[in-house]
């Protein structure tokens, strides 16, 4: 059996390594987001605008799917244990700030997790098995400037607005469970639901979900750039990427969720 302890030294040091390169890659994709990566150049806006459709607009009907049926979950859930204390009407903010802070950031990122990065560390993984990278690479172009950053910029743009809708979506589920389940009037439940959400909530939903998108795309991203071993290869790492960024996601969630609950103490 392997020693332990160097067991633990080996699987630290690996990790150190992988953190250091995904920090090396957000670095080079920061550099070339700044000065100006494509410089008017056609190709480089169609190529962020297909991004932006991709990670976005074809997102939309999931997470809108998914946002309102968790909001109907939330409101039944919740009415039942309220019910008991005559205090239904709370059903309204209680399904409006866990959407804002926690539900509709943290499932918009998981299901953009699933579908976008998955395709990313699939797209890059077979560019480089085909060594379509090493093509760019001899024409002096930096593959960071014309394939990371357009993803890059893509997952930072829509990953909030997805947040959004989806908070939107889980609000409009508690309103479809209060109006034909619990008796509670439309605008009744619309004025308790906003009276009672702050600003800081919807603040606190954002900064995640930004944070979500940078994890996202570059971890996809460099697993997608590190692919060897043919389609097994691109196989292997488009599940990686998917694990690994589920639990990214988890992480930085429980890590701000702690940093804005000890900013309010």
């Amino acid at each position: 059996m392997a020693n332990p302890v160097s067991l633990t030294g080996r699987l630290f040091l690996s990790f150190m390594k992988e953190f250091n390169d995904i920090l090396a890659l957000f670095y080079n994709t920061i550099w070339w987001m700044i000065s100006g990566p494509f410089r008017g150049k056609t190709a480089g806006r169609v190529s962020i605008f297909h991004q932006l459709v991709f990670a976005g607009v074809q997102s939309v009907v999931i997470v809108g799917f998914i946002s309102l049926f968790t909001g109907i979950v939330i409101a039944m859930q919740s009415a039942y244990q309220l019910k008991q204390l005559g205090a239904v009407i709370y059903v309204a903010p209680m399904v409006s700030i866990s959407m804002c802070r926690e539900l509709g950031p943290v499932f918009s990122a998981l299901v953009v997790a699933g579908r976008v990065g998955s395709a990313i560390a699939a797209e890059l993984g077979t560019m480089k098995v085909s060594e379509q990278i090493e093509a760019l690479e001899t024409l002096a172009l930096d593959p960071v400037r014309f394939l990371v950053v357009p993803r890059f910029l893509g997952l930072l743009i829509m990953l909030p607005c997805l947040t959004l809708l989806a908070d939107f979506m889980g609000i409009i589920g508690g309103l479809i469970v209060a109006v034909t389940t619990l008796n509670i009037d439309m605008y009744r439940y619309m004025t308790f639901a906003f009276e009672f959400l702050k600003w800081k909530d919807v603040y606190t939903g954002l900064v995640k979900s930004s944070a979500f998108a940078i994890a996202i795309s570059m971890i996809s991203c460099h697993i997608g750039l590190g692919t060897a071993g043919g389609a097994e290869g691109v196989g292997k790492s488009t599940t990686t990427s998917v694990v690994i960024s589920f639990i990214m996601i988890i992480v930085l969630d429980c890590v701000f969720t702690g940093i804005f609950f000890f900013s309010q103490m």
